[in-house]
């Protein structure tokens, strides 16, 4: 795990990518997304006195210890569901953008997260709308691309829009993926990257997982004038596009080190995505394969798998809900063992990372009294894990590249 979160980092993924002194007049960055201080101090190490101005915009305790230089101001704000910190900073990087001239730089370092967090809804859509709706999605089981959709069609600054806002500006855009396939218009819903979605795909996503969208919504999703900026706008013409850290990177790290302690590993994919229940289940079935084969295998995946909540859910994430179902369907085979992370250190909302399981699992939980089965179903795996003493605790890592899950198959 942690040879996968320090090929990521913020701070080192934009050497040999970032050229100081591009332009006569100022450069100002902004960084937004849960890796947003790490990146901006990365930057700020390149680029020197040259940073004229800085806004940093991450969840509330994903500031580490990192100390950024004066010029710099960090804020905090809401995530999964947005708060009016983050609208209020959202308001003030556009702002910040609209006053640049075509002799400046714009310099948009972005990271997953910066969905939520830049939270800037379109005229008529409330902070509330935006809200309530948010954790509808959320509860739906809806992916990360189609939850973008919609909120790129409410806001003012998703969807290329912030890019528009610095035209005539230089922009150049530097982003940390956590999205299948590391699409720079997916990752943080693209604030400075243009998209081909439209308001009926958008309307599409809510009808699919029969969500009936506010007033507000509604009326913002019908209206054309809330319709994504032309992708052959001059704003995007000249500007500057690098994915500097993908999933990918982390799963390769991680098989590196896997393969020197005497594993065979194999990486099943980065961009795994579908309910957590059933990805676990179903990498439960490949590796009793490779467990009958008797492989010495370490089964490496990412990805961004979701929960779908019940009404009376507890508390867990993807990757605890995804270990409940790889135990219950290894079912305690000896040698089989597994742990599941978020990367940025959250795994959904909670406070852990994820959680580890071994062929003691079940037992012990039978011990504690805990219905595994039920509690899978009644969305308590926080709570479950909890009790075992097998939850992850990072903390926040100031990176994000999704999840990392590893099986370790040593019969």
């Amino acid at each position: 795990m942690h040879a996968g979160l320090a090929a990521v980092r913020g701070e080192s993924c934009l050497q040999g990518l970032l050229i100081p002194r591009l332009v006569r007049g100022r450069t100002v960055l902004v960084a937004a997304g849960k890796a947003a201080v790490s990146m901006m101090a990365g930057a700020c190490d390149i680029l020197g006195p040259e940073v004229a101005e800085g806004i940093v915009l991450t969840r509330y305790g994903h500031c580490g210890a990192i100390q950024l230089p004066a010029g710099v101001e960090l804020i905090e704000a809401a995530h999964p569901v947005p708060d009016a910190n983050g609208e209020a900073a959202a308001r003030r990087i556009l702002a910040l953008a609209a006053g640049l001239t075509a002799s400046d730089r714009l310099i948009a370092l972005i990271s997953g997260g910066a969905s939520a967090l830049l939270t800037l809804p379109a005229a008529g859509v409330t902070l509330a709308e935006k809200q309530a709706l948010n954790r509808t999605l959320l509860a739906s089981g809806a992916s990360i691309a189609e939850i973008n959709c919609v909120r790129k069609h409410i806001s003012a600054i998703k969807g290329g829009r912030l890019a528009l806002a610095a035209y005539p500006a230089r922009v150049e855009t530097y982003c940390i993926s956590d999205v299948a396939g590391d699409d720079p218009a997916l990752i943080a819903s693209g604030p400075t990257v243009p998209d081909t979605t439209t308001q009926a795909d958008a309307c599409a996503v809510l009808s699919r997982y029969g969500i009936v969208p506010s007033p507000g919504v509604a009326a913002a999703l019908a209206d054309p004038v809330n319709a994504l900026p032309d992708p052959g706008h001059p704003a995007f013409a000249g500007a500057k596009v690098r994915v500097v850290a993908r999933p990918l990177a982390a799963l390769e790290a991680a098989a590196g080190v896997l393969a020197a302690a005497g594993y065979d590993p194999v990486i099943l994919g980065d961009a795994i995505e579908g309910e957590a229940r059933r990805v676990g289940a179903q990498h439960a079935a490949l590796a009793l394969e490779h467990h009958a084969r008797r492989n010495k295998v370490a089964l490496i995946s990412g990805g961004e798998c979701t929960v779908r909540l019940n009404p009376d859910a507890g508390r867990g994430g993807p990757n605890a809900e995804y270990l409940m179902a790889l135990a219950l369907g290894v079912d305690g085979a000896a040698g089989i063992s597994a742990l599941a992370v978020d990367t940025d250190g959250i795994d959904g909302s909670g406070d852990n990372a994820g959680a580890v399981i071994d062929p003691t699992t079940l037992t012990r939980a039978a011990a504690a009294g805990i219905d595994w089965r039920a509690a899978l179903d009644a969305n308590r795996s926080y709570d479950s894990f909890a009790a075992l003493g097998d939850l992850v605790m990072t903390g926040p890592t100031l990176t994000n590249v999704n999840d990392l899950r590893i099986i370790l198959i040593d019969p």
